[in-house]
Formats: structure tokens, C-alpha cells, sequence
């Protein structure tokens, strides 16, 4: 029995156990995945994980609770659980404070995507990853699998979303300990890509033996690769993009909204569910349009809407998540070939990747962080030196800004590799971005 028909039985099994003036959500996450962990080119610890949980959601008048339970799949172990789970709940419900802006199933929404893919086997992991690794001081997590996320409610909305992925998120280390951090991901294992992965880091790797440069506080034209843009992208969930952050004022669009501050026209972002890489659906089983623009050549049209803010302001809900963040993020490409990145940057700063991001002055935009593993100092269209780590202090209205030079033509599917709980889903397609200047404060 597959656990898509042991979720529909459960469901058509809760529903008769309803009362008239309840409701009821249903919803499943779980995955059946391998990892590899390695370190010094050398695998660690390797092994499968199966597992899966759900949570159930009882509604009445203007109240709702919640509880989370394994899933096993077994419909005969499952049932009896969520059963006593239906009961626990009643007694609760009415104990609890009420919601004036509980968002009640609604809608006739329903979908199935079911997304097969190509990996390794588990026992092919090691011996495709290991040999290229070979005298390498490598560390890394290869997680690789079926994940699923599923819904369903007592007004008839199921969806199911099924998908075959991997993640490699590796780092090479030099012998002083610097670092160059590598991803590779997708649904279709290729060695030819792989390799070619791994040959660019390689080759960044040669160059951070040199002596690193040590750099004065202040603002140097700057391009930030993929993976660096990604982090800057994934800001806005946090207070950036969503309606309830700028209705609240402490938006950092909100000098945006408002007409204060503007961005370039180069730059564009928009939600984009056609790749399948997330579920359109949200975890109160709405379903989100296929594409919403967002920043349009720097005209804010749409912020995350979810339908508890639209219920609250009075406004349409464009079934966004709950928490009004970004799932499945594209920034739009520009006019700049990667293979001329060195050349048009001329002289400055090379920054591969950040982390520790922030926000210094939300309501203004600003963001602080660190550069992070192999950041170069570049003269003349040439690379110089890996730099010492800098903090910066920038403002998005300067690098997608008045600050913004270019973007790349080519844009890179930077993947979320996280594994809290569960295998994290999706990721951003994003291009490489030249800055004529980046404010660098340490």
C-alpha cells in the first residue's frame, strides 16, 4: 500500500467521526532518504531514513488546535492514533482563546504532482562521489531521496506533492583551513555535471593558497556569485515581502511601497511553482497562481499575501504561506556573460558566498553579514589574493539599487540543503550581480 492511499483512507475515515459545526485539516510531510556524510574525502557515516508525520487540525466557530503524529504508512497503526488524537482535541478546544482571524477551510482546491527522478542507489553514493574526492580535504552531505508533503480538509481539498531530488553540499579545504563550498543538486544525477562541479571548485581552491589580502573598511565595486545573491534574496521573507510586515511598518519594501526609495530597472523577482520544486499548495491547502511577479524592473506589484493578513486588512489573499516568506524565488537574468564576469568587474571584490545575514536597519533596507569562503581580491580583470573575511553593511536599495551594474545571463538553481526534521525543499534561481559599490564596515 503506498502512502498516498493510506493518507486518503485515514482522511475518508476521519471524516464521518466530524461533528456538524466542526472542520478539520489533515497534513503529512515525509521522506524516504539516503545521506552520505564525509569528511577528509572519506565517508563517515552513510545510512536511509524513513519517516513521516502528520498534523491534525480541529476548527470550530472561531477556535483551532493542533497535534502532531507519526506517520508510518500502516494504516492498521495509524488509525487508532489519530482517532484517540480527534478526541483529545475536542476536549481541548473550547478551553482555548478565540481567533478573530482563524482562516476556515475553504475553496474547492485540489492538485497531484508526482515528480520522478534519476538517483543514485544507496550503494552507488560512495563510489560515484568518493574517487573524484581523492586526495582532497573534503567535507560534505549527500541527501538523496523521495520527499512528499500532502493535505486535506473536511470540505473536500486534498493534494498530494511527490518528488525524487538530491542535494551535495560540500566544502574543500586548503591546507591553512580556508574554504570553497560547493552545491550540486537536481532530480537527475549526472556525472558529466558533477564533475564539472567539482573541477570549478577546484580550481577556486588553487587559489586560495595564496597569502590572503587584508582589505580597509569601505565600498568596493563588488560582484556577488549565485550563491551570495540567494542569501540577500532569502532576506525578504523576513520582513521584506510580506503585506503583514508593511502593513505593521517595519517592512524593508516599505520605503518601496510608499514611493520613498526606488530599485533598478534590471531587476525583477517573482514566486515560479513551474519548475515543481515546492508544492503550489500552502499548508492551509491553498493553492497559489504558477507564477506572481513580485518586483517587476523594480516596480514592487505584488507582496505575500496569505489569507489571515487579507482577512485582518480587508484585502484579497494571493495564498501565500502562512508566514508570508518566499518558496520558490527567480530573479530575472541580465545582459552579462559569466564567462566576462572578472573582466567587467576590473578591480574589486570577487565574493562567492555570505552568511550570517541580517537585518541592521530593516525599515531602511540595510542588511549586514560576512563574506565566506572563496572571496578574491581581483585587479584588472584578474584574480589577486583570496581576501580575510569582511563584514558588510549595505542597503538593498544600493545593490539593487542605484548601485546594480549588471546581472548575469546565466542564473543557477542554488538549493536548500537543510535536513532539520525533514529534507528542506526548493531553492532560488538566481543570476550572478555586479555592483559598482558594496559597503564593507570590519
Amino acid at each position: 500500500m503506498t502512502w498516498e492511499t493510506t493518507f486518503n483512507q485515514l482522511m475518508d475515515a476521519l471524516l464521518p467521526q466530524l461533528h456538524e459545526d466542526e472542520g478539520m485539516q489533515l497534513s503529512l510531510t515525509g521522506e524516504a532518504s539516503q545521506f552520505t556524510r564525509f569528511n577528509r574525502a572519506k565517508v563517515r557515516q552513510t545510512g536511509s531514513v524513513t519517516k513521516g508525520s502528520m498534523v491534525l487540525s480541529l476548527m470550530r466557530r472561531d477556535r483551532t488546535i493542533s497535534e502532531t503524529l507519526t506517520f508510518t504508512g500502516d494504516k492498521g497503526l495509524d488509525w487508532p492514533r489519530l482517532l484517540k488524537s480527534l478526541h483529545a482535541l475536542r476536549a481541548e478546544l473550547d478551553h482555548l482563546p478565540s481567533d478573530p482571524y482563524l482562516v476556515l477551510p475553504s475553496g474547492t482546491a485540489t492538485s497531484r504532482e508526482v515528480y520522478s527522478g534519476a538517483l543514485l542507489s544507496p550503494e552507488a553514493v560512495a563510489p560515484t562521489l568518493m574517487p573524484l574526492l581523492e586526495g582532497l580535504d573534503a567535507a560534505g552531505l549527500y541527501a538523496g531521496g523521495r520527499c512528499v508533503r500532502a493535505y486535506a480538509d473536511s470540505i473536500g481539498q486534498r493534494h498530494w506533492f511527490e518528488t525524487e531530488t538530491f542535494t551535495l553540499d560540500y566544502s574543500l579545504f586548503t591546507a591553512a583551513g580556508q574554504a570553497v563550498k560547493g552545491t550540486y543538486a537536481g532530480r537527475h544525477w549526472d556525472d558529466t555535471a558533477y564533475a564539472s562541479t567539482l573541477d570549478a571548485s577546484k580550481t577556486l581552491l588553487g587559489r586560495m593558497a595564496q597569502a590572503r589580502k587584508s582589505l580597509a573598511r569601505g565600498q568596493y565595486r563588488t560582484y556577488l556569485a549565485p550563491a551570495a545573491v540567494a542569501e540577500l534574496v532569502g532576506m525578504l521573507s523576513w520582513g521584506g515581502i510580506g503585506e503583514s510586515s508593511i502593513r505593521r511598518g517595519g517592512s524593508a519594501l516599505g520605503p518601496l511601497h510608499r514611493g520613498d526609495r526606488t530599485l533598478s530597472s534590471k531587476f525583477s523577482l517573482l514566486e515560479d511553482f513551474s519548475q515543481g520544486q515546492v508544492p503550489r499548495f500552502n499548508p492551509q491547502g491553498e493553492l497559489a497562481e504558477l507564477t506572481l511577479p513580485l518586483i517587476d524592473a523594480g516596480h514592487l506589484r505584488n507582496t505575500l499575501v496569505s489569507t489571515r493578513t487579507a482577512k485582518e486588512y480587508d484585502l484579497a489573499s494571493n495564498w501565500a504561506d502562512p508566514s508570508e516568506a518566499l518558496r520558490s524565488p527567480v530573479m530575472s537574468p541580465g545582459d552579462l556573460p559569466t564567462a566576462d564576469v572578472l573582466t567587467a568587474l576590473d578591480t574589486g571584490l570577487y565574493v562567492s558566498n555570505l552568511h550570517y545575514l541580517n537585518w541592521s536597519d530593516r525599515p531602511n533596507g540595510r542588511i549586514t553579514g560576512m563574506t565566506r569562503y572563496a572571496c578574491f581580491w581581483v585587479e584588472n580583470g584578474a584574480i589577486v589574493a583570496p581576501i580575510e573575511n569582511l563584514r558588510f553593511d549595505e542597503s538593498l536599495y544600493t545593490f539593487w539599487g542605484d548601485a546594480l551594474l549588471d546581472l548575469t545571463q546565466e542564473t543557477m538553481f542554488v538549493p536548500e540543503v537543510g535536513s532539520y526534521e525533514y529534507r528542506h525543499l526548493g531553492g532560488s534561481q538566481v543570476p550572478g550581480l555586479l555592483v559598482d559599490r558594496f559597503a564593507y564596515t570590519l
